[in-house]
C-alpha cells in the first residue's frame, strides 16, 4: 500500500530526513549557541519518533506486503528507484530506531565537553543512515544507507571515545568494510544473474527475493551477505571488534550500537539471507543454529570474568544476540516453527531497549564515580538509590524475569530451538542461567559490596540521578513493561511477514532437508 492511500504524505522520507533538516538548521542558526543546537537535534529526533508511533497506530497488521511505500525513479540506466516501505519488522526497528534517537540525545545533554556541535550532528546523521536500512525497498538504496552509517559511528567512537579510541574505531570500521565489500560482491553477481537470466535489470527488493537462483549462486551469495550481517550482530566468531568498539565509545555510541546497530545483522539476515537464498540458507541451519549456541554459553561466561562493567554489558550483547541468530534460523528447520523468528525478533527489540538502558547506566555511573572498574565500586546504593532501583530493574530484565521483555522473546526463541534440537535448546538454556550470575554478581558487587583497598572514587559526596538521568530512562521502563506484560502488542506486526519468510524458505525444505552439517558438504560438492 502506499503512503498516499494510508496517511496522506511520504511520512517514511520525513521520519528519516527530519534528523537531517535538523543538521542543516543547527549549522544556519546555531553555531557557537550549545542551548540552541542541541533543542534542535532533541525536537527533530522526537518529532521523527512520534511520526513513527503515528505509522504504527495506521499500520494494517492483517496485511501482507510493504506498506507506505514511496517508489520513484532515481537511476535510469540501471533501473534503481528511490524505494522506501515498511513491513512490521522493519516499522518496529523503525519505531526503536528513533526511540533511542531521542534518549540519547537526552543522556548526552551535559556528557559532551570538547566539539559539542559535531558530536550531535553525528548523532543526527547516525539516525539518518539506520532509519534508512529499516526504509529501504531498493538493494541499491539498502547498501548506501548501510554504508552512511558506518561513517558517523567511525567518528563517534574515533573522536569522543576513550583513551584507545582510535583503535577501535579503525577495529570497527575495517570489519565492517570487509563484510560491506562482500555484500557489494554479491549485489553485482546477483543482479548481473536476473538481468542475463530474466531479462529485467532490476534492484528491487521483493523481485530480487521473488528469483529461483541456481544453488552455486545461491551458496556463494548466501556466505557473503551472511558473513557482512554476522560482523554487525555480531556472531561468533566474528565478534572481536564489539568489546572494543563499546568500551571506547562515547555512552550514546554505545545506546545506539548495542541498541540499533546489532539488531541491522539479524534484519538483514531476515531480509535477505532467507529470502533471496532459500536452499543454501536451509543447508547452513546446522552451522548457525551450532555458532549461536556457542555465542550463548560463551559471551555469558567471558561475561563472568570482567573487571570492566562496559565490557561485561559488551560480551552480555554476544550471548543474548546468539538467541537473535538460533532463533531466526531453527525457525526454518521445522514447517510451520514460527515462534523461533517471532522470538528472535522480540529479543532484537528487548535488547535493544535493555542493553540500550544499561549502558546508559555505566555512563551515567561514571560519570559520578570515574571508574568503570567493578572492584573499585561498592556501597553505592546507599548514596545512589534512585541509580540502584533503576539498574536493578534493568538487570531483572536482561536476566529474563517474567513479566519484563526479556522473558518473551528468549522463552520463544528456545521453543523454536527445542522444535529443532532438543540438546542445542538445552545449552542454550544455559545461559539464561549464566545471564542471572553475571548480571546478579556484578549488581551485588557495585552497589552493595565494600570497596576495595584501592578506593579511587572521587571525594566528596556522590549525586544521585537527576532528572536528565530519570527523563532518558524512564521511557525505556515502560517499554520493558509493556512487552513483558503485553507481548502481543508487538507479535500482531510480525505474524504476517514471518510467515511470508517461512512460505519463501518452505519449498527449499523437501530438497535440502535441513539435515546436518553432512548435507552443507554434500551440497558444496562441485562449487569450486
Amino acid at each position: 500500500m502506499s503512503w498516499s492511500e494510508q496517511i496522506g504524505f511520504p511520512i517514511l522520507s520525513v521520519i528519516t530526513y527530519l534528523p537531517l533538516a535538523g543538521v542543516l538548521l543547527m549549522l544556519l542558526v546555531a553555531r557557537g549557541r550549545p542551548v540552541v543546537y542541541k533543542t534542535i537535534a532533541l525536537l527533530t529526533t522526537l518529532a521523527a519518533f512520534v511520526l513513527s508511533v503515528v505509522m504504527l497506530v495506521v499500520f494494517d497488521r492483517g496485511a501482507a506486503g510493504m506498506q507506505f511505500v514511496e517508489d520513484f525513479e532515481w537511476i535510469d540506466q540501471l533501473n534503481i528507484h528511490y524505494g522506501f516501505g515498511v513491513d512490521g519488522i522493519a516499522a518496529l526497528l523503525l519505531a526503536l530506531t528513533t526511540l533511542l534517537g531521542v534518549i540519547v540525545i537526552v543522556g548526552s545533554w551535559n556528557y559532551v565537553k570538547d566539539r559539542e556541535m559535531g558530536f550531535f550532528i553525528s548523532l543526527l546523521l547516525l539516525q539518518v543512515g539506520m532509519a534508512g536500512v529499516f526504509c529501504a525497498t531498493d538493494l541499491f538504496l539498502f547498501y548506501v544507507f548501510w554504508e552512511v552509517m558506518l561513517v558517523p559511528m567511525y567518528f563517534l567512537i574515533g573522536i569522543w571515545g576513550g583513551p584507545r579510541r582510535i583503535y577501535a574505531a579503525i577495529k570497527f570500521f575495517l570489519f565492517t568494510l570487509v563484510g560491506s565489500l562482500l555484500m557489494l560482491v554479491a549485489i553485482i553477481a546477483l543482479v548481473y544473474y536476473v538481468d542475463s537470466e530474466a531479462g529485467a535489470l532490476t534492484f528491487n527488493i521483493r523481485e530480487l527475493g521473488e528469483q529461483v537462483l541456481p544453488y552455486k549462486l545461491q551458496f556463494w551469495a548466501f556466505l557473503a551477505f551472511f558473513v557482512a550481517f554476522a560482523i554487525k550482530v555480531p556472531m561468533f566468531p566474528l565478534h572481536t571488534w564489539l568489546p572494543d568498539a563499546h568500551v571506547e565509545a562515547p555512552t550514546a555510541g554505545s545506546v545506539i550500537l548495542a541498541g540499533v546497530l546489532l539488531k541491522m545483522g539479524g534484519y538483514g539476515m531476515l531480509r535477505f539471507c532467507l529470502p533471496f537464498f532459500p536452499d543454501a540458507a536451509v543447508d547452513f541451519i546446522p552451522i548457525v543454529v551450532a555458532l549461536s549456541v556457542v555465542a550463548i554459553v560463551y559471551g555469558a561466561l567471558v561475561s563472568l570474568v570482567q573487571k570492566d562493567l562496559k565490557k561485561l554489558v559488551a560480551y552480555s550483547s554476544v550471548s543474548h544476540m546468539g538467541f537473535v541468530t538460533a532463533g531466526i534460523f531453527a525457525s526454518i528447520a521445522v514447517v510451520g516453527n514460527a515462534a523461533g523468528m517471532e522470538g528472535a525478533i522480540l529479543v532484537m527489540l528487548s535488547h535493544g531497549v535493555l542493553t540500550g538502558a544499561l549502558f546508559l547506566l555505566v555512563g551515567f555511573v561514571y560519570e559520578r564515580t570515574h571508574t568503570r572498574e567493578i572492584a573499585a565500586m561498592g556501597t553505592l546504593a546507599k548514596p545512589l538509590p534512585v541509580a540502584a532501583g533503576f539498574t536493578l530493574f534493568f538487570v531483572l530484565g536482561s536476566l529474563g524475569l517474567p513479566g519484563l521483555s526479556g522473558f518473551v522473546g528468549e522463552f520463544l526463541s528456545l521453543l523454536g530451538v527445542f522444535e529443532y534440537s532438543r540438546w542445542m535448546a538445552a545449552v542454550a538454556a544455559l545461559g539464561v542461567i549464566l545471564a542471572a550470575c553475571y548480571l546478579l554478581w556484578m549488581y551485588q558487587r557495585v552497589f552493595f559490596n565494600d570497596r576495595g583497598d584501592d578506593d579511587v572514587m572521587p571525594p566528596g559526596p556522590l549525586r544521585d540521578f537527576g532528572a536528565r538521568e530519570i527523563v532518558a530512562l524512564l521511557p525505556l521502563v515502560v517499554f520493558a513493561v509493556w512487552m513483558g506484560v503485553y507481548p502481543n502488542t508487538f507479535l500482531e506486526f510480525l505474524h504476517v511477514p514471518v510467515q511470508e519468510i517461512l512460505d519463501r524458505v518452505l519449498p527449499a525444505l523437501p530438497e535440502a532437508g535441513a539435515g546436518g552439517f553432512a548435507q552443507v558438504i554434500e551440497h558444496a560438492k562441485g562449487l569450486f
